[in-house]
């Protein structure tokens, strides 16, 4: 692999709020580790890419919607790594293309465009033959990178990204946001049974998840990968985060992302790390935690598709 990363961070926040409740709070700062493939989207991308490099494919073909940091990053990596690449794009194509889909397509990526009701079949065997009829020997990668490569990719995120062997264990929950539940489930997978994974769906609805969630971790202990436990560390969804459901956004979160990054100097993006940040911060002045614990939030990156939320804002 020819990408090459920066240590991502480990910052504290000292946030008043997290004073008032006796508890310690810290960022892990995926989101720079590399200007295009940062975030958790490296993390479900490495094996995936590994696997593609060692069966010798020349392509990759992913799934996305229109602003997905997934396609964004998958078109950088595979650019990067001398992959040619497809992006499967969920709707009707718009121009001129939004800043995350004009990015993909420099990095070199031919985009596809299916509708709502093919793009629900993505997963289902018959539009996988097909799009290998249509394209040729390509390496499908799932939406959002989301199968026990991702997963596996996912248990490094804590234990191997943090600065010094054995200072995960340091922090008694780890807060993450939650789409397709694949960081979720490498990281549940990556911790003691001291220690408990809190998850944020940015999801509308998605009790769903929970469902996900537990096929990921029982495929992947099934599976024969490598974890460094038998069993996965508690886990707990928070539902009441999502702002309305996927990639929507009010004043209230665009005000509390401003404020943040004005006080911390930490950005977020507005479909996933802003709505677990504010969740924590919430819960925090609820009294959830106890006394003396240890946060560790995940920053997964996606900032690039503020660009596109703050032109539909503008918009609107």
């Amino acid at each position: 692999m020819s990408l090459i990363f920066l240590p991502p961070p480990l910052q504290k926040i000292n946030s008043e709020i997290a004073r008032n409740a006796d508890v310690d709070m810290y960022v892990l700062r995926l989101d720079l580790m590399h200007p295009w493939v940062n975030g958790n989207k490296w993390f479900k991308l490495k094996y995936n890419l590994l696997e593609a490099k060692e069966k010798n494919f020349r392509t990759l073909l992913t799934f996305g919607g229109a602003y997905s940091n997934h396609i964004y990053a998958t078109a950088a990596a595979g650019n990067l790594l001398g992959f040619g690449t497809i992006g499967v794009i969920r709707g009707e194509e718009r121009l001129p293309l939004n800043p995350t889909l004009n990015f993909a397509v420099q990095q070199g990526m031919e985009l596809i465009y299916i509708n709502r009701k093919m793009y629900r079949q993505r997963n289902t065997a018959a539009l996988q033959e097909y799009l290998e009829q249509c394209f040729g020997e390509v390496f499908i990668i799932p939406e959002g990178g989301s199968n026990l490569n991702g997963v596996r990719g996912c248990t490094e995120i804590v234990r191997e990204a943090m600065p010094t062997a054995g200072y995960a264990y340091a922090f008694d929950h780890i807060c993450v946001a939650c789409g397709t539940a694949t960081t979720l489930a490498g990281i549940a997978l990556s911790l003691n049974q001291k220690q408990r994974a809190i998850a944020f769906p940015v999801l509308k609805n998605a009790a769903f998840i929970v469902q996900e969630i537990e096929s990921l971790l029982t495929n992947y202990l099934a599976s024969g990968l490598p974890t460094p436990y038998s069993s996965p560390a508690d886990w707990e969804l928070m539902y009441d985060y999502h702002f309305g459901g996927y990639a929507k956004v009010n004043d209230d979160l665009l005000l509390f992302s401003q404020q943040f990054r004005e006080e911390h100097g930490v950005p977020l993006d507005y479909v996933y790390t802003a709505k677990m940040f504010y969740g924590v911060m919430d819960l925090l002045q609820q009294g959830f935690f106890c006394k003396g614990d240890r946060l560790l939030l995940v920053h997964t990156g996606g900032l690039q598709g503020n660009v596109g939320i703050e032109e539909r804002c503008i918009e609107i």
